[in-house]
């Protein structure tokens, strides 16, 4: 009794009938080949017993089939595979960490790379010729040319942005994403700041483990000054926010470093807020100024471009008019411009009680004189009270080409 199958145990010809049937082969197993497909330990596909291999006939083999049509013959032996495929593997998403707790920290922390390209070309940053050169110099020459910058050359580790706000740093940052090809970690306080005791420490060396494993790459700090601020100063400071600002600092410069490219891009509205230990490691620090005229002519040719046909836009008295101005002041100061002929138009149609079908619906006005009067006094800056502390920051601690 106990020497006879069970109900539903298949015999190896029942399972090649049923399984040749399934999958488009059908054969007719004659009583001849049964000796030739001797099964051990349970294994039908007659090719592995015990981690020796037999030899059997390819066309009995129909389980490698999708192999054999894309040209790969493996022969396998205690599932290993005896002849490896040329193509270099994929590198995997995340390195190996000593503990669970450390991976699952490093896959919240896989959120913040930036998968697609921002699409933001020097080109399309106006004005900011000396801070586009110094981070071109910084952070794209060593990768395009890794032979030169080696030893003293070596390239720079930290790169600090600062200037009033509105001005372009996030933007030159998205051009460093887009033009130099690397992988790019876009960092805030809330990414490196958990409620869990030494969670805070522990995302810090998981971001610096990451960014060594995809490197090379760019670490994008976004409002640093909320993140290391000066210590020390303030008694209330606590003691979870000191381990933090320790452990970003051994990150950066500390026996942990390799000779992997990764760059450390900051910015901040606040740098004389900043630790100066932090401000060390920063070797670059560059200053994003308020747009000067020729910046800011492109800058209304860009967004509010001449209409063949229309009255001709006067540049020159934007220009003069917006001394003071932000990059993101001017951009709001056209927006209120092109919304004044909108308003007008806005205004007939909501006098009409009949609903207009959208294809019926009028062409947007031409941009008058006075609509551009009313947007600037409807329009202020806002970055150019505290101008000079940049221009004094800069001269202490900033970084310039002299030409």
């Amino acid at each position: 009794m106990d020497d006879q199958p069970m109900p539903t145990r298949w015999s190896f010809q029942d399972f090649k009938l049923n399984y040749d049937a399934k999958f488009g082969r059908k054969r007719v197993v004659e009583s001849n080949e049964s000796d030739d497909k001797a099964v051990s330990n349970g294994d039908s596909l007659g090719n592995v017993s015990n981690g020796n291999v037999n030899p059997v006939r390819t066309s009995d083999r129909a389980i490698y089939e999708q192999f054999q049509t894309q040209g790969q013959n493996l022969t396998q032996s205690n599932g290993l595979s005896q002849n490896p495929v040329d193509e270099r593997p994929p590198k995997s998403l995340l390195p190996p960490f000593e503990s669970a707790d450390m991976r699952a920290l490093g896959e919240s922390l896989s959120r913040d790379i930036i998968r697609g390209s921002p699409d933001v070309k020097w080109e399309s940053i106006k004005g900011l010729e000396n801070a586009k050169r110094l981070l071109k110099e910084a952070v794209v020459m060593p990768i395009k040319y890794p032979k030169y910058f080696t030893g003293l050359l070596s390239p720079w580790k930290g790169i600090l942005l600062f200037g009033p706000p509105g001005t372009g740093k996030t933007m030159l940052a998205k051009a460093v994403a887009t033009e130099c090809k690397t992988t790019f970690f876009n960092i805030s306080a809330s990414s490196v700041v958990s409620k869990w005791r030494g969670d805070s420490e522990k995302l810090v060396k998981v971001l610096f483990e990451l960014a060594r494993h995809h490197a090379p790459s760019t670490i994008f700090l976004d409002e640093i000054d909320a993140i290391i601020s000066q210590r020390g100063e303030a008694r209330s400071e606590h003691e979870a926010s000191r381990r933090l600002k320790t452990e970003l600092l051994v990150q950066m410069d500390g026996l942990t470093q390799t000779n992997e490219l990764v760059f450390v891009l900051a910015a901040t509205n606040l740098p004389w807020e900043l630790d100066a230990a932090m401000l060390r490691r920063l070797e670059k620090r560059i200053l994003v100024p308020l747009p000067e005229p020729d910046a800011r002519r492109e800058m209304f040719g860009q967004l509010l471009p001449p209409v063949p046909g229309e009255e001709q836009i006067p540049y020159d008295l934007l220009v003069e008019r917006t001394e003071g101005y932000s990059g993101s002041d001017i951009r709001l100061l056209c927006k209120e411009t092109a919304m004044q002929p909108l308003r007008r138009l806005m205004s007939q149609l909501e006098l009409g009680e009949e609903v207009v079908p959208e294809e019926e619906l009028p062409k947007i006005g031409p941009i008058l004189p006075e609509d551009i009067e009313t947007a600037l006094k409807n329009t202020r800056p806002s970055a150019h009270l505290h101008a000079y502390k940049y221009e004094k920051f800069n001269d202490d601690y900033g970084s310039q080409i002299l030409q």
